[in-house]
């Protein structure tokens, strides 16, 4: 016996629901607790009257006592040194709520909804109201929770192990919603580990603490139409255009010390903007729990928590509801590559490499600091998948975007020779990292949501389903056209002529996946400059670029991204710790050029040859793609229907007047878009309003127009009425 209460005074009993609690004696029911701060200890029945007092058996806070019957309900009253007393539910007398087909499903890694089970919970059990936590710990010795109301000593609230899963679990009665908790373990060499969040945390205790805290929802969704429907808002054959947000910098308060805006003004303030300039969707750089700002979300630490920076997680689905109230989708990027190694985070989470590698040549990222999961691991894949699935039910997420695929699909991913490990048919590939993904696409789409890859090489059919051989991914971000065009674009244009290419190559390749048209935050931080700062030119040419180089995006075949402040001109490249340039909004220029994204935007979505085959050859002809010497291009846009567009780009500051291009159709063609509008801040200049066909065949088209191209400008070209016979 007292072995037993020296290893529970000292947090190093393997077996506490064994000793601890209520145990059947002979003719009766024995009682023990350990109380390390109560003076007298006694058994109460529900109406408050003592059954027993319990003796102290151990000096540190060890009290035994007996009931008379094996089925007696009781409590315990504890009376401390102050005299004080408190009432209080014996944590060891209640059983396990996570039943034997969870815990199969756990085990088998197959348990969808994990963080249901896993985490913390507010429950009624037997009729008493409480805590449920349970985490994923199967190389520990002993797991303890531990917070405010146990003073943070892990002695007092040990956890019971399933042993055949690793998975320790206890209900603490009393507790609820806002308590915060830790779970202290103990190594399987008796060694105290750092104190650990909860993996499946809901919500974090903000710097320079880092507990999480119990949250419950009470939240009640008002976005039933929009989820009726959900699937087609992201389809492939549907208008995307989509504002990238960093929801920390995109506006503060100035006037309260810079703050940022709380979800809920965010809910307010960012949806009617993306309203108003015409955007589908919004994609948040990552929301998820992490610990240091300048990482922007995309090394996160709680991947079950949005971020306690902007408010609790309701008023995170409350920005979302009001998003979707709005008609407009909320893509969400998402980490799975890698996690930091902050020592409260699940870096050798149980004293073992349990979530990552052991071997550092699969496990580390040297670039990032970071460590990478084990996707080959049945339990780890669980946990990421059933969290992205969490986001997509509980959050309404529609979208996943998955950021630096390319770091998972390859071994030796920014590896030198030596510091990685061929697979099994001694490649690159990592094929656990593939069947992941895979899986992960299989189950989100399943769910109604899409998914977008970063993916930054040449890996094949990454947005092709998983039936026919490709990784299942809905969408690929086009890094190939992002990096060719922008280089083209930064040339002066007096040399453009020498990189034509680059602005055409894109087209060879442009329906092999489908494709998104990104300028991401990547575009403009790391001293790359500003959009506008990298347009080359006095001020007037870099607005022309810019104006030109958006209407060019748009009518390009893929769907749209844009980061925010790019759709006005930022000049300063972007800084996460303050807010975009509103001001700038003052100067007719940037303003003009905002004026110009929200047009774009309303003529993209209004007109179905520029969304409606994006990723098909059927969906896009060259009219032009050789004039080098003159930097100009045109090419079609088809629709199913029949209908289609025209684009004609001007890539220098030199008015084309007569400039010929062909047609497809006789008729009277209208020009929607001039991105040198005076309107826009241009000068005006070129083809505006309408234009009537020649029979003059051109560029192997049976007739044709003659333009006036403004310098630096594309136009879009739209069929009016068509016109039959000679």
């Amino acid at each position: 016996m007292n072995e037993n209460w020296q290893a529970i005074t000292s947090g190093t009993h393997l077996n506490p629901f064994g000793f601890l609690g209520p145990h059947v004696a002979r003719n009766n029911t024995q009682v023990r607790t350990f109380q390390p701060r109560a003076k007298t200890v006694s058994l109460i029945d529900d109406s408050g009257q003592i059954i027993a007092k319990m003796r102290k058996i151990h000096r540190h806070g060890g009290f035994s006592g007996r009931l008379k019957t094996h089925d007696q309900r009781y409590r315990l009253r504890l009376t401390f040194p102050d005299g004080s007393v408190r009432d209080i539910e014996d944590c060891f007398r209640f059983p396990s709520s996570l039943d034997d087909f969870k815990l199969h499903l756990i085990g088998e890694g197959k348990h969808l909804q994990l963080g249901d089970s896993l985490g913390a919970h507010s429950e009624t059990i037997q009729g008493v109201s409480g805590v449920r936590f349970a985490v994923w710990a199967p190389n520990a010795g002993r797991v303890s929770v531990i917070g405010p109301f146990n003073d943070w000593d892990g002695r007092c609230h040990p956890m019971r192990l399933h042993p055949g899963n690793g998975v320790w679990d206890i209900f603490v009665p009393g507790l609820g919603s806002g308590e915060m908790y830790k779970f202290e373990i103990i190594d399987n060499h008796g060694k105290l580990l750092p104190l650990k969040a909860d993996p499946f945390g809901r919500f974090a205790e903000p710097p320079p603490g880092n507990a999480s805290i119990v949250n419950d929802s009470h939240y009640r969704w008002s976005d039933d139409e929009w989820m009726s429907t959900r699937p087609a808002s992201l389809a492939l054959n549907k208008p995307v255009s989509v504002y990238e947000v960093h929801l920390g910098s995109w506006k503060r308060c100035p006037e309260e010390n810079n703050r940022w805006l709380s979800y809920r003004e965010l809910a307010e303030e960012l949806v009617t903007y993306v309203g108003d300039m015409g955007f589908t969707h919004i994609e948040l750089l990552p929301v998820t729990e992490h610990p240091f700002d300048g990482s922007w979300g995309y090394q996160p630490i709680g991947l079950f928590a949005p971020t306690w920076r902007f408010g609790i997680p309701d008023d995170f689905r409350y920005l979302i509801d009001r998003c979707h109230q709005a008609g407009i989708g909320v893509i969400m990027d998402w980490v799975p590559a890698h996690f930091p190694r902050d020592e409260h985070g699940l870096n050798y989470f149980d004293g073992t490499a349990l979530y990552e590698h052991a071997d550092p040549r699969k496990g580390t990222h040297a670039d990032w600091g970071t460590l990478i999961f084990n996707y080959g691991r049945k339990e780890v894949a669980n946990y990421l998948i059933s969290n992205a699935l969490m986001w997509v039910d509980d959050f309404h997420i529609d979208g996943l975007r998955v950021d630096a695929v390319a770091s998972m699909l390859y071994l030796d991913y920014s590896r030198k020779p030596g510091e990685w490990v061929p697979n099994a048919s001694g490649g690159n590939e990592n094929f656990e990292a593939v069947a992941f993904l895979k899986q992960l696409n299989e189950y989100v789409h399943g769910r109604g949501a899409v998914t977008i890859a970063e993916e930054s090489t040449a890996w094949p059919m990454v947005s092709r389903p998983t039936y026919d051989g490709g990784l299942g991914f809905s969408y690929k971000w086009n890094m190939g056209w992002m990096n060719d065009t922008l280089s083209y674009m930064g040339e002066e244009p007096v040399h453009r002529k020498f990189h034509h290419d680059r602005l055409t190559f894109s087209l060879v390749y442009a329906f092999s996946e489908n494709f998104v048209l990104p300028i991401s935050h990547d575009e403009v931080v790391h001293g790359k400059g500003s959009m506008y700062g990298r347009m080359p030119g006095d001020r007037w040419q870099k607005f022309a670029n810019l104006r030109a180089y958006y209407g060019f995006m748009f009518a390009h075949p893929g769907k749209k991204l844009l980061f925010m402040g790019c759709e006005f001109g930022q000049v300063n490249e972007w800084n996460h710790d303050q807010s975009l340039d509103w001001d700038l909004l003052n100067d007719p220029a940037h303003k003009g050029l905002l004026q110009l994204v929200r047009d774009l935007n309303d003529i993209y979505k209004s007109n179905a040859a520029l969304y409606d085959i994006d990723f098909e050859p059927a969906g896009f002809t060259w009219i032009s793609a050789d004039d080098r010497d003159q930097s100009v291009i045109a090419f079609v846009r088809h629709s199913t229907d029949g209908d289609f567009d025209i684009a004609v780009c001007n890539l220098t500051p030199v008015p084309r007047n007569s400039y010929r291009i062909g047609v497809p159709s006789r008729g009277i063609y209208r020009a929607i878009i001039n991105t040198d509008a005076k309107k826009y801040g241009g000068s005006g200049v070129g083809t505006m309003g309408n234009l009537t066909t020649e029979d003059s065949e051109c560029h192997g088209q049976p007739v044709s127009l003659l333009l006036t191209l403004p310098p630096l400008a594309t136009l879009l070209l739209s069929l009016q009425n068509e016109i039959t016979g000679h």
